[in-house]
């Protein structure tokens, strides 16, 4: 395989990127292979002959799921080998979250999402080696279920506003917790909780909290709309007695391993969701080749193939970006000297690279589901609507991502403010490539555009350049004009996010097409294009709207004309036909019946 270059969180933005600088899917390795199908098996075999039992929230059987995929090793992919997990790469953890999400049922692939990232992670990057020794392989085992506790009350988005307090001892030897928890996923199994609490009410701390301390208890079952098997209580803190051994990384600093870890998380969540989504393509393309209206299937009719088309493109997109995600990730902790391995604060800077990469993955990803699955229910009809097929189940479970891991609206406000940031402390050349779009401006309306005449996806390679710059024109007018307000300005805000999604999509997408394309393998390369010519010629237009939209905001109406129309130059854009290219997608997956890439 080739070596893949190492780039910085956010440098897409600002640097051409090749086909051979990332992964894609469809360079897997045999043992990444393998991997896979040992999970899938698990999945078929344990998780989905059981959904009922599990939906009844049945904590025997659960325990015992964990346990199993503990003994075929998919508790342990992010542990060491050394404390009793696999040590797998990143690749191969997204393989494993993305085949427990392949079911019917979300509950325990959210049970397990909890347990083996947010709950295990914490003592993985950020423990010490005592804690590392006397807990990993317990939970990489299943012997133990691991909960996150950040939420309360009165903190959810702003987490660094928890009320949870933890007092030292006279004696020294422990740490009074006084607080409550609340939405805890695993809360009634969990035998480990990774808790943060306000050292004398200021320093915000993680602590590793065991069922069986003095003081814990949870409350009742939360009644949700989805995910119904899975544990989700309050978890409460009465003078409960933590160990001063049981401090993670250091007092006051909490932040870094909860934002960090969060990160981790949101990525993941994106490799969960695309299981989720190619489960609703397969669901989907069976149904519609079953069902019969006026005498024919209706995965004849062209509004079910636009569909079928658009729910696998888009989950063609999330792919691409998880997994090329995921091995940036890989090349960027594989960077790291022995030293900063065992190092927390290296740990936690290392991790924080590709914080904008994380939260775009969860987002996509989780708005990418929400769409399949709305799609898979207005496929079967009526029927979707009734809980006697697996359908309903799946459109109340997908919804609670877009809230998982930071919602939605946080994560695009995390964006945002980290690129600014990186721009403003040197880490991002953002600011540099903003005036050179300027610098263009002022030398008067830019050139139109020639459409690029070579290569299959030439154009695309175009729009995606272009897609560039009018971002960079649109964030370099809002940060001239608001400044330091333009944080308080959460719909600009929300639009810059929004185009800054959509170039990472575009590009993962067309990156992959463009690596499938230089194998010349065929009509696959063909389906893989199709892809991307329609997403990208759908999305386009989105990241014209946005800029527009900034502008308005932002400058003076004698300005807008000049700048609409510097903006639409820019883009040279001219819509294709994509009926064709939709049909053939969709015809593809009629015949196999599943997702087709």
């Amino acid at each position: 395989m080739e070596k893949r270059k190492l780039f910085g969180g956010g440098e897409f933005l600002i640097t051409e990127v090749a086909p051979e600088h990332i992964f894609v899917p469809e360079e897997m390795t045999q043992e990444h292979q393998m991997i896979y199908d040992a999970a899938m098996d698990f999945v078929k075999k344990e998780i989905q002959p059981n959904l009922d039992r599990i939906e009844e929230k049945d904590e025997a059987y659960a325990r015992s799921l964990f346990r199993t995929a503990g003994e075929l090793g998919l508790n342990g992919t992010d542990v060491p080998e050394a404390y009793g997990g696999e040590g797998m790469d990143k690749i191969s953890t997204c393989l494993v979250t993305e085949a427990v999400a392949t079911a019917a049922g979300a509950s325990f692939a959210v049970a397990h999402g909890a347990h083996t990232g947010i709950g295990t992670l914490p003592i993985v990057y950020f423990g010490n080696e005592d804690q590392k020794k006397r807990y990993l392989s317990k939970l990489a085992a299943g012997e133990w279920i691991a909960a996150y506790c950040l939420t309360e009350p009165n903190a959810g988005s702003d987490a660094l506003n928890a009320q949870t307090t933890a007092v030292l001892s006279e004696d020294g030897t422990h740490y009074l917790l006084n607080g409550e928890k609340i939405y805890i996923t695993n809360g009634a199994w969990a035998d480990l909780f990774i808790v943060y609490a306000k050292v004398d009410g200021e320093k915000f701390t993680g602590f590793i909290v065991e069922r069986t301390f003095p003081g814990v208890s949870h409350g009742p079952e939360e009644k949700k709309m989805g995910i119904k098997g899975s544990s989700t209580t309050p978890i409460i803190f009465k003078d409960c007695q933590v160990p001063v051994e049981n401090v993670l990384f250091e007092v006051g600093q909490g932040h870094k391993i909860a934002f960090n870890v969060l990160n981790i998380g949101r990525y993941k969540l994106g490799a969960s969701v695309v299981g989720g989504c190619k489960l609703a393509v397969t669901e989907a393309a069976k149904y519609a080749t079953l069902r019969e209206q006026f005498g024919k299937k209706i995965c004849s009719f062209g509004m079910i193939k636009n569909k079928l088309a658009d729910m696998s493109i888009k989950t063609y997109i999330a792919e691409s970006m998880v997994y090329r995600m995921a091995a940036a990730l890989d090349d960027i902790l594989s960077a790291r000297t022995e030293e900063e391995v065992q190092d927390p604060a290296a740990n936690a800077r290392t991790i924080e690279e590709y914080a904008v990469e994380c939260s775009i993955a969860k987002i996509f990803g989780s708005e990418t589901l929400d769409f399949c699955a709305d799609e898979l229910v207005q496929i079967y009809g009526g029927n979707g609507y009734t809980a006697e097929y697996p359908v309903e189940r799946m459109y109340r479970d997908a919804r609670i991502n877009r809230i998982f891991e930071g919602t939605n609206e946080i994560n695009r406000l995390l964006i945002a403010a980290t690129l600014f940031r990186r721009a403003m402390k040197g880490r991002l050349a953002l600011l540099e490539a903003v005036e050179q779009v300027q610098e263009m401006l002022n030398r008067g309306a830019p050139e139109p555009q020639k459409t690029p005449d070579s290569g299959p996806l030439a154009l695309q390679d175009h729009y995606l350049k272009a897609g560039k710059k009018i971002f960079l024109l649109a964030a370099g007018i809002a940060a001239n004009q608001l400044m330091m307000a333009l944080e308080q300005e959460q719909e600009v805000v929300a639009l810059l996010a929004d185009m800054v999604m959509e170039i990472y999509a575009m590009e993962s997408g067309l990156l992959r097409a463009q690596k499938v394309l230089k194998k010349k393998d065929g009509t696959t390369a063909d389906y893989h294009a199709a892809a991307v010519k329609v997403y990208i010629n759908d999305t386009l237009p989105g990241i014209l709207n946005r800029a527009k939209q900034v502008v308005a905001f932002v400058e003076k109406k004698d300005q807008l004309p000049r700048l609409y129309g510097a903006i639409d130059t820019l883009a040279g854009y001219q819509p294709m036909d994509t009926i064709p290219l939709r049909r053939f997608i969709a015809d593809k997956v009629i015949k196999g019946k599943k997702y087709p890439f």
